[in-house]
């Protein structure tokens, strides 16, 4: 929604380009109908009830001078207009044969809980990322970027997609591969294909009964040993010295988050780390910004989440996504405030690149600069500045304690993790494949 005089220009009108589903501009001197017409348009539009491709739109409210109201108000219900929207497709059985896994990328809790569901039932293996709101129930694997970089992944002869995934090489490695046959579940007008393989697109699947067992009794079970030997060697991997690693800290986060407790996870390694983590059954859900996966407007997608569920809510950020969106943070005094706890894990800089290519010893004469991107900010400071508390801790026990009640209010809690051995630790992370 947004606001403009009667004479708005072509820029105010179109701001948001093709990224939003539709577009409209109203006025305040139309009458009723017209802004029910065209507000029930965009409604339909943004719930994609015909399309199947929901998303966001504009409107443009253009007040007509003298910019304030000629007259008392009066409340406008604008409801959708009645739309028949098509009923999805009856599933797809999948027969019996092949080796089979479910990926699930981001999606929306309801996707990720019937996934989760399906996969148990049927005991198929899950790999799914925290943001897929599938990571829960017995088929739900914890270490998958680490499994599918074993051999057993070399026995996968089907995989069924859900949600977009977008958050490990690995995935997009077995999704690319082209002696598998690859099945996309999607209920919208389009579908992911990371790995350009033009899959079999399908609205629901199921699978027939014992499909997997029918090849390889023990196929889930292999995969669910695999997994428990690499949780337990994970625990001493990731067990820092005298700073806390960051993936230790996303362990330690979802271990003592309040049951039901919404989670928001920034970009880059935080949700990197929290994919290598346990996911309780009994967490919230799970929400991060994927898409492009950029970091700009992390803190204030939490403060609305926050607000529109109405219960305390974590979000665990890098760094630098906290500091790109810290006037996310100025709240006017008379604007409702979320009970949120915003966990940043400060390793001052871009650590994440020093686990790619860029980050070789080769390239160490220019790798701080161009990707380390290190700031030395006083997040104290910065965040005392805008009235909002904050607390700084660098052990465990005092992530524990700062962890320990619910959040009242918008606060921060900044974690001083390890910089330097990022790389090493990643290293020694994917190193664990080769155990299996």
């Amino acid at each position: 929604l947004r606001h403009s005089g009667a004479n708005q220009t072509t820029d105010q009108l179109r701001l948001f380009g093709s990224a939003v589903r539709g577009f409209a501009a109203v006025e305040d001197s139309w009458p009723t109908a017209g802004w029910q017409a065209e507000v029930g348009r965009l409604v339909a539009l943004a719930t994609g009830i015909r399309t199947r491709l929901p998303g966001p739109v504009q409107l443009n409210l253009a007040l007509t001078a003298p910019l304030v109201p000629n007259g008392p108000a009066s409340p406008v219900t604008c409801d959708s207009p009645v739309i028949t929207a098509a009923p999805p497709a009856a599933p797809v059985r999948l027969p019996a044969g092949p080796r089979t896994v479910v990926v699930a990328g981001d999606a929306d809790p309801a996707t990720g809980r019937a996934i989760a569901t399906l996969c148990a039932e049927a005991r198929v293996p899950l790999l799914a990322e925290p943001s897929s709101n599938a990571r829960r129930g017995r088929s739900a694997l914890v270490t998958s970027r680490i499994l599918l970089a074993s051999r057993l992944a070399e026995e996968i002869q089907r995989v069924v997609v859900v949600g977009r995934p977008t958050l490990s090489r690995p995935i997009s490695s077995l999704l690319a591969r082209t002696d598998i046959e690859l099945v996309v579940v999607s209920g919208r007008a389009d579908w992911p294909d990371p790995g350009l393989r033009r899959p079999a697109v399908v609205d629901a699947v199921e699978f027939e009964p014992a499909a997997v067992l029918d090849v390889e009794r023990d196929w889930p079970t292999r995969w669910q040993t695999a997994d428990s030997r690499l949780v337990a060697a994970l625990e001493n991997v990731v067990r820092g010295g005298e700073t806390l690693t960051g993936p230790q800290l996303a362990r330690t986060l979802l271990a003592l988050v309040p049951a039901g407790t919404p989670l928001v996870l920034g970009s880059s390694n935080p949700i990197r780390d929290a994919d290598l983590g346990p996911i309780r059954d009994d967490l919230g859900d799970v929400y991060a910004n994927r898409g492009l996966s950029g970091i700009d407007g992390t803190l204030s997608t939490a403060i609305g989440i926050a607000l529109a569920l109405g219960r305390p809510t974590h979000a665990l950020v890098g760094d630098l996504t906290f500091l790109h969106d810290l006037t996310g943070l100025v709240i006017g005094p008379l604007e409702p405030r979320p009970d949120l706890r915003i966990v940043v894990a400060n390793d001052d800089g871009g650590s994440i690149f020093s686990t790619l290519e860029q980050g070789a010893p080769e390239h160490a004469a220019d790798h701080e600069r161009m990707f380390g991107t290190a700031h030395h900010a006083d997040l104290t400071a910065l965040v005392r500045g805008l009235n909002i508390p904050i607390r700084r801790v660098r052990t465990g026990d005092d992530l524990a304690d700062a962890l320990r009640e619910a959040p009242s209010s918008i606060e921060v809690v900044e974690v001083v993790v390890d910089r330097l051995g990022r790389r090493a630790l990643d290293q020694a992370i994917t190193g664990l494949a080769a155990t299996i």
